[in-house]
């Protein structure tokens, strides 16, 4: 394994015990395969690939796992303008490049951004703290 993927167990395992969440062989595997992905998969790609070594894990599982898993904040929902989320662990702020093409999704940083002060119209509508930028475009792969 990975140091990589035993960091992020470890913070896995250390949220759920202060949540007092169940350590079920489900959920440790549902968190590894996002821990592991580098494509942000949707539930659907992570149910395919959780299928093989799961044979009874239902889609179910894997949807009520991944809302779990945003509630406590383990993971994070990419929205696109596709009909379904895609997932990902991330331990620092990053934005997304979406290719309109092939849908790959591409993280990236911007410290500009992240240091911006939100203009006053929208810091007098409430608390807000977090800014997430996507940007749509064609990746380098289909632009060949």
């Amino acid at each position: 394994m990975d140091f990589l993927l035993s960091k992020r167990l470890d913070v896995f395992t250390k949220v759920c015990r202060e949540r007092n969440l169940r350590l079920t062989p489900q959920r440790l595997e549902i968190f590894k395969k996002i821990a592991q992905a580098t494509d942000h998969p949707t539930a659907e790609k992570l149910h395919q690939r959780l299928i093989e070594g799961m044979p009874t894990l239902s889609l179910d599982t894997v949807y009520r796992t991944l809302g779990t898993f945003l509630d406590i904040g383990l993971i994070s929902k990419v929205d696109t303008i596709e009909s379904q989320a895609r997932f990902e662990v991330s331990e620092f702020q990053h934005h997304h490049l979406i290719c309109e093409q092939c849908h790959k999704i591409i993280d990236f940083e911007w410290w500009q951004v992240d240091e911006l002060e939100l203009p006053d119209q929208v810091q007098s509508l409430g608390n807000f703290k977090r800014k997430k930028v996507v940007v749509y475009g064609i990746c380098q792969d289909c632009l060949k």
